[in-house]
């Protein structure tokens, strides 16, 4: 067996999933809506795989839908993308990331990872050859400056992987952090794949910014998307790559041989989907920030120290200030057997020198569950 997968522990998720099920509980942990999506993207979806086309699509995606990916940028990043050749469509984001990895290292080039990380990067960066490097952030900002940087880059720095908005810190990186990476990737002469699956669900007013817009950079980064989170169908896995056409030939070798092609049918609803009006995606986020907002209030008058969450699904808190004497493992171990509420420990996002008083929730539910959940956690600090 190849030990990168068969040295892998169960993960944390599939751990609170089953403690979930056994003391059915609200659960908190994994990252999808309560709500199906929206009603018109499904039926064009349904539509499709009745009366279109359901043999191979194109290799590197339905035209029409490489087509409505560089608009829908254009509209929302101001990015000018050819379709032709600097657009792909994957089976899913973390299908782009195993690709953009297996086609872009080297055994023995370093990547550079930023940790708390989503859980596939690192596997997926030794199983292509790669070793980490990693860059660790902490609460509350979870920024990194210079000189973190500096301590990971060196001459065999081949590849950065970044995700912006970060999960599980539910944190927007802005233009100075970005500029930061930026000027260290071409100092070192570095590819970045940049993870940006949570780009539309963004909070407070605040504006994703694309890496691949900053000067220098649109050579040299590898930017990917998702339909599973821009239309809250997490089971769809439709990815987008963006790359500038001479990293894109290569990136579309990988992908050839991994998957090849994605669901034509998914794909004709997610180019219809793109299309939508600008009112669909602003009434989304102010829909999960509304649900933010209860959730972190109600965490508060529970006593929870709520760490700031400006995207994504999640919001976390910081048992650090509250002196209990738990680590966020035991923690949500205790929350999910004692209280019936599942979480995830943000020390399992880490490979190494984990923060270990981090918690993470899902608020991306119903308003009915997330207060049978506050209901059930106001008692959990009274220990």
């Amino acid at each position: 067996m190849n030990p990168v997968f068969a040295n892998l522990q169960t993960s944390v998720f599939e751990v609170m999933s089953a403690l979930a099920r056994e003391h059915d509980a609200v659960n908190l942990g994994q990252g999808f809506p309560d709500d199906p999506g929206p009603e018109d993207v499904r039926r064009k979806a349904a539509e499709a795989v009745v009366s279109g086309w359901n043999q191979y699509p194109p290799m590197m995606g339905l035209p029409e839908l490489r087509r409505a990916v560089a608009a829908h940028y254009r509209q929302w990043q101001d990015l000018t993308l050819d379709p032709d050749t600097e657009v792909m469509i994957t089976s899913g984001a973390t299908e782009a990331i195993a690709g953009a990895l297996l086609a872009l290292i080297e055994p023995g080039d370093e990547v550079v990872l930023f940790q708390p990380m989503y859980d596939a990067y690192l596997p997926l960066v030794k199983r292509a050859g790669g070793v980490p490097k990693l860059v660790r952030l902490k609460p509350p900002h979870w920024r990194f400056d210079e000189e973190d940087l500096l301590a990971a880059f060196t001459p065999r720095t081949k590849v950065v992987l970044f995700n912006n908005p970060l999960n599980p810190t539910a944190t927007v990186y802005g233009a100075d952090q970005l500029s930061l990476l930026a000027h260290c990737c071409m100092a070192h002469d570095s590819l970045i794949v940049v993870d940006e699956v949570w780009e539309h669900v963004t909070f407070d007013g605040r504006a994703h910014i694309p890496m691949l817009k900053l000067p220098g950079m649109r050579e040299r980064t590898v930017k990917i998307g998702s339909a599973g989170k821009i239309f809250s169908l997490t089971g769809w896995k439709v990815g987008f790559v963006c790359a500038a056409p001479k990293v894109m030939r290569v990136l579309a070798k990988a992908h050839q041989y991994i998957t090849f092609t994605t669901p034509p049918n998914l794909q004709a609803a997610v180019a219809y989907g793109l299309a939508k009006d600008e009112s669909y995606f602003l009434d989304s986020r102010a829909s999960f920030q509304r649900s933010r907002d209860r959730f972190s209030d109600g965490l508060r008058q529970i006593g929870f120290p709520v760490l700031p969450s400006e995207a994504t699904y999640f919001v976390n808190v910081d048992l650090a200030p509250l002196g209990l004497n738990i680590d966020d493992e035991s923690f949500c171990k205790r929350l999910v057997t004692e209280h019936g509420v599942a979480a995830i420990p943000v020390s399992a996002f880490y490979a190494e020198d984990a923060v270990k008083s981090v918690v993470r929730f899902c608020f991306a539910k119903t308003d009915a569950t997330l207060d049978r959940a506050l209901e059930r956690l106001s008692g959990a600090l009274r220990r």
